[in-house]
């Protein structure tokens, strides 16, 4: 039996200074993101490429549903290994190579997921179960570079 889930979402450029793309630097990279009963994403691209710095660009949400995607998956894979996490924290970090012909692609992300357990004892389980969670997360097998992990495991004894 296959699964199979439909997403969709509505994108708005809304940087259309007056003269549409009728030069490179006379347009705004402002968009909107939506979807029904969501909180809209006030998108642009990143400052190099005449983005607004106050706004999310398309490499920043890559590196977030990467980690929100690896934190779903860790969690999950913990929490049916009986291992009690009380805290999860991460600070990705992504590289991002441009090409001589104006495009450009990842060559890496890392995560850096901060655990916090319940149980000392768990500590060496909890570090393993990175791996499946990584192989069970649908956006990094989704993408063509490799997302690393650099987990720290803490306890609150």
């Amino acid at each position: 039996m296959k699964l199979e889930h439909a997403y969709a979402i509505d994108l708005q450029w809304t940087g259309n200074r007056g003269t549409g793309t009728s030069g490179y630097k006379d347009y705004g990279r402002d968009m909107v993101v939506s979807a029904p009963d969501k909180h809209p994403i006030e998108g642009s691209a990143d400052r190099p490429f005449f983005g607004d710095r106050d706004r999310w660009n398309p490499e920043e949400l890559l590196l977030a549903a990467l980690a929100q995607c690896h934190m779903l998956s860790y969690l999950a894979e913990a929490a049916n290994a009986g291992v009690v996490v009380v805290g999860y924290t991460d600070a990705a970090t992504g590289t991002m190579e441009q090409t001589r012909d104006g495009g450009g692609h990842f060559t890496e992300v890392t995560l850096h997921p901060r655990v916090t357990l319940a149980d000392p004892a768990q500590r060496e389980l909890a570090a393993s179960l990175h791996k499946p969670a990584s192989e069970k997360c649908f956006i990094a097998s989704s993408v063509n570079f490799p997302v690393r992990h650099a987990p720290e495991l803490l306890t609150l004894a």
